[in-house]
């Protein structure tokens, strides 16, 4: 059974870093493409970084280009995404996604409230 477990999520003021984890089983992680996702209140669900099976390829979107890593760590079934310089606009749900082409996998979120 594939498991999908989000984790690290808080309050942090603007300014603040986050590092979230996600950590995958029941499947070969190294085989898939991870994403991280996040949903805010009354907006659809939008990709804000991806990172190809090896790590060797990372896209990310404009509004978190320059603030936000990806990485992954295949040992260890695991994604990350750093935030850097949050802002209130990051407040958000974040969804990590594995995905082979086929099939998609998805945990349950983190909660990252970004407020004074």
């Amino acid at each position: 059974q594939v498991q999908v477990v989000e984790s690290g999520g808080g309050v942090m003021q603007p300014g603040g870093s986050l590092r979230l984890s996600c950590a995958v089983s029941g499947l070969t992680f190294g085989a898939y493409v991870m994403t991280w996702h996040r949903q805010a209140p009354g907006k659809e669900r939008e990709a804000v970084a991806e990172i190809t099976p090896g790590g060797g390829g990372r896209n990310y979107a404009d509004s978190v280009k320059g603030r936000f890593i990806i990485s992954r760590d295949n040992a260890k079934n695991t994604v990350y995404l750093q935030m850097n310089s949050l802002k209130p606009e990051d407040t958000a749900r974040y969804y990590c996604k594995a995905s082979d082409g086929k099939y998609d996998y998805w945990g349950q979120g983190t909660q990252v409230t970004v407020s004074s």
